[in-house]
């Protein structure tokens, strides 16, 4: 699989809000999926199941079983590769040219 395979994937994911809300209630701590249901009670159990392997076939989340129990963990290895990949030579572009510019409009 190309890397680009999987940062579409990863792009996919993180496209969605309530993706996005359910990693950043991984944040801080794993929850079950009992618990990422009752965070969303706008949406059904399926609904969040689907963004739940949504989120796990990007890489951005790995659930373990222990017992009857399915926890919930945040990987942020791939987001951490997307900022190297896109974000973080767009900031250093960006910096510089707000130096240049900076140096440019000084008196």
């Amino acid at each position: 699989m190309s890397s680009e395979d999987e940062s579409d994937r990863i792009f996919k994911a993180l496209g969605d809000r309530k993706r996005r809300a359910i990693l950043d209630a991984l944040k801080d701590e794993p929850r079950t999926t009992g618990q990422l249901v009752a965070l969303f009670p706008d949406i059904d159990r399926c609904t969040v199941m689907l963004h739940i392997r949504v989120l796990e076939g990007a890489g951005l989340l790995i659930a373990r079983r222990e017992g009857r129990e399915r926890w919930n963990h945040l990987n942020a290895l791939p987001i951490k590769s997307i900022h190297e990949r896109w974000i973080g030579d767009y900031a250093r572009n960006a910096v510089s040219m707000m130096s240049k510019l900076e140096k440019a409009l000084a008196p």
